[in-house]
């Protein structure tokens, strides 16, 4: 008899197939964003950035973290004043829903705290020309 039994190696890779979907959703860190979209090219950087991100309704977060809009000058000019000389490179992603002011708003106080390196983030797919 040469028959090769298969159910165990059927069992294994649906167990595998179980623990890629539960683990593949972890995976995504940040805020949940609706981008916009841009050909633009992405930045090569040294160091690790920092994360500004404004959702849907307007909260804000830098990294993973909600900050009020209120304490939002206190909190840049920590971060600043840690920086030192160079100031560091600031990711502002914010979704594009959000009305043109919000998102200008964030910009000034990142301004005013001499947080001047800034790059806004889009999914870079920019599909068709508009």
């Amino acid at each position: 008899m040469a028959e090769i039994n298969v159910t165990p190696m059927v069992d294994v890779m649906l167990v595998l197939l179980i623990i890629f979907m539960i683990t593949a959703p972890l995976l995504m860190a940040g805020v949940p964003l609706n981008l916009p979209d841009s050909r633009a090219k992405a930045l090569e950087q040294d160091k690790t950035p920092i994360k500004v991100s404004l959702d849907e309704t307007g909260a804000l977060y830098i990294g993973e973290q909600l900050v009020p809009f209120a304490e939002l000058p206190a909190r840049l000019a920590a971060v600043a004043e840690r920086a030192g000389s160079e100031p560091p490179q600031i990711y502002l992603r914010a979704d594009r829903t959000l009305d043109y002011g919000t998102v200008m708003r964030v910009m000034g106080e990142l301004n005013r705290a001499g947080l001047n390196r800034v790059s806004l983030v889009t999914t870079g797919d920019a599909g068709q020309d508009r």
